[in-house]
């Protein structure tokens, strides 16, 4: 097909657009290059994808990056808690406001793919539960209750829509992260830093970032009769951890590493989930695991592969 990815040249999006290209599909890229993925997008350009810098927000752009599509795989968003807290009139026009926008412009379109998340399900009131699709949603944050509204809207409107509710992304992408929390922690302890983890008993599901992007192509690939107006969590069931969990993980490669955590009684979110539907419905399993991420991550700085890894532009905020 012809796959127009909204935000290809970020975090999930760089290696989603190389899977699709893996698999077959003609791949335009729309992206605004905000983290300075210019290298990114270049290297997306000679494996093979149209690859242009636009805002979401921009008719013009928009425009530009559908004409011809088939599908689209829309991943462009203000991303994370506190990058929309920051600035939740930016988080309102980009997640809302420019996804509606380009659902509405999307006429040829037969596939949409949309990305969500795992914490839309917020404080569950037995987080040893694993919850599936069909749980309540209790958003605790801007992010999740702009992307719960979008599915909402999404999955009223005709056509082949999806949405892919995926877990905390952990490991290493072209355009990296560090603020998400298992490469955070890593690089941290890396650093010969102390690292102080509030609320390490609170429960959430982990999924790596190839196959977070293996699922896109996964869901791609399926009939529309098996994912049309359909929600699939994305991860392992065995990739519920807590934090105090990953801490050990981690620590299984830097035993020197100094931790305090620190007391909290409550955390706005706290949820175990099921990953059932997706490995059952798709045969989507997960190859990666958390320890693979942390081993990654520490081959990555131990070969000084990201320069310096607190750098502003390893953030989304």
């Amino acid at each position: 097909m012809r796959v127009t990815v909204t935000g290809g040249a970020g975090y999930i999006g760089a290696r989603a657009t190389r899977e699709l290209l893996a698999a077959g599909h003609e791949v335009t890229v729309l992206d605004v290059l905000l983290h300075g993925q210019q290298p990114v997008a270049a290297g997306l350009e000679e494996a093979g994808a149209r690859v242009l810098e636009g805002d979401v927000r921009d008719a013009g752009a928009r425009r530009a990056a559908l004409d011809g599509a088939e599908a689209v795989v829309h991943l462009a968003a203000i991303v994370g808690d506190p990058a929309c807290a920051k600035d939740p009139a930016l988080s309102q026009a980009v997640n809302v406001e420019a996804t509606r926008a380009l659902m509405d412009e999307a006429t040829g379109v037969d596939r949409v793919v949309f990305a969500s998340t795992c914490s839309n399900y917020g404080r569950m009131a037995d987080p040893l539960v694993p919850v599936d699709e069909t749980a309540p949603l209790a958003p605790v944050s801007l992010y999740a209750e702009q992307k719960v509204a979008v599915e909402r809207e999404l999955l009223a409107r005709e056509g082949t829509v999806t949405c892919l509710r995926f877990a905390t992304i952990y490991g290493v992408a072209e355009r990296m992260r560090f603020d998400l929390t298992v490469n955070e922690f890593t690089r941290d302890l890396w650093d010969g830093r102390t690292l102080d983890v509030y609320g390490e008993q609170f429960w959430r599901p982990y999924v790596h970032v190839a196959d977070a992007a293996r699922a896109i192509v996964m869901t791609l690939g399926a009939s529309a009769e098996r994912v049309a107006g359909r929600v699939f969590n994305v991860g392992h069931s065995d990739e519920n951890y807590r934090k105090l969990d990953l801490v050990e993980v981690i620590r299984e490669r830097l035993p020197e590493a100094d931790v305090r955590f620190v007391k909290r009684d409550e955390d706005p979110r706290d949820y175990r989930v099921s990953f059932e539907r997706i490995r059952s419905e798709l045969g989507f399993d997960p190859v990666m695991r958390v320890p693979d991420g942390v081993a990654e991550v520490i081959a990555g700085l131990d070969e000084q592969r990201f320069g310096d890894p607190f750098d502003a532009r390893f953030s989304n905020v």
